[in-house]
């Protein structure tokens, strides 16, 4: 299950007995927690560079990364994602340097 999709396979499907919807929504989440806890995993994980773990907190959290460098969620940014602070305030400064795209 993806994170933001709806939950929409609660309901029993036409002839599915009650025992057989509880099991298959019970798969369900089990997969889903799995997915989560891999994804959790990958936000953590030394093999990513500390932009893409950020990248991943940000889509987990479904929130951006703070522009200032004193912003109090950034201590948590870098607790999730097994970064230094210092880290995470580099990123944030590479990402300042970064071209805006011009508005129409």
């Amino acid at each position: 299950m993806e994170i933001g999709k709806p939950f929409d396979y609660a309901a029993p499907k036409p002839g599915e007995s009650i025992v057989d919807s509880r099991a298959r929504i019970a798969q369900r989440q089990a997969e889903a927690l799995e997915q989560r806890q891999r994804e959790l995993a990958e936000q953590a994980s030394g093999a990513n560079t500390p932009a893409a773990r950020i990248r991943i907190w940000e889509r987990l959290h479904q929130i951006a990364l703070p522009r200032n460098p004193a912003h109090r969620v950034l201590s948590v940014v870098a607790a999730n994602t097994g970064l230094s602070l210092e880290e995470v305030r580099a990123e944030q400064r590479d990402r300042a340097l970064l071209p805006t795209k011009p508005e129409p």
